[in-house]
């Protein structure tokens, strides 16, 4: 079962990855979309300063949390059999872990109308991505890197498409929900930005 091992870490130094190449275009989108005229000199650097924090202390933290679960929650299925009872029970078991590292869902108002709605489209967000993760993780084939490993899970193009849809889908949906409901926030500004 080396395998597992080597994938998993494959995959979790992949998500990094896009991780903090997320985080480095958020950066840069202040430089080039951030226009306040005369006051740029002052405001830039503000903005800079608190995203950076912002990315250090939060958003780096929470997703950071939720790849863990999401690739521990799928070795494990992996390891332990993954019945339907035993996915939806580990589902249960580790969801909330993964919602709380949601930036989403750490300023979102709990009591809003809406945001059991939210809240599922997280969930089934979550059930994707662990069941990618295990149909990674259990590729048996000599796999070096994420280039090598996402080709023998997806035999063609339309399958890696497929598959990458699904994910934008829900994130879309809750990127929707959100801007019908900017009151599901809990901040006191820039909502239409974020």
């Amino acid at each position: 079962m080396d395998y597992i091992e080597r994938n998993f870490n494959i995959l979790e130094e992949e998500m990094i990855k896009q991780m903090n190449n997320a985080l480095n275009f958020g950066r840069k989108l202040i430089d080039t979309e951030l226009k306040t005229g005369i006051f740029n000199p002052l405001i830039k650097p503000l903005a800079k300063k608190f995203y950076d924090s912002w990315s250090k202390n939060n958003a780096k933290v929470g997703t950071l949390k939720q790849i863990d679960i999401t690739l521990n929650c799928g070795k494990q299925l992996i390891q332990n059999g993954s019945s339907q009872k035993e996915f939806d029970a580990l589902i249960e078991k580790y969801f909330q872990g993964y919602l709380e590292g949601d930036q989403t869902y750490i300023y979102c108002d709990k009591k809003h109308k809406n945001f059991v709605k939210l809240k599922e489209i997280n969930k089934k967000l979550f059930i994707i991505q662990v069941r990618g993760a295990m149909e990674m993780m259990q590729i048996k084939k000599d796999v070096n890197n994420y280039k090598e490993l996402t080709r023998a899970v997806f035999k063609t193009k339309k399958e890696a498409y497929d598959s990458l849809i699904r994910n934008i889908d829900y994130n879309d949906e809750a990127i929707k929900l959100t801007e019908k409901n900017p009151s599901i926030l809990k901040v006191p500004m820039g909502k239409k930005i974020i």
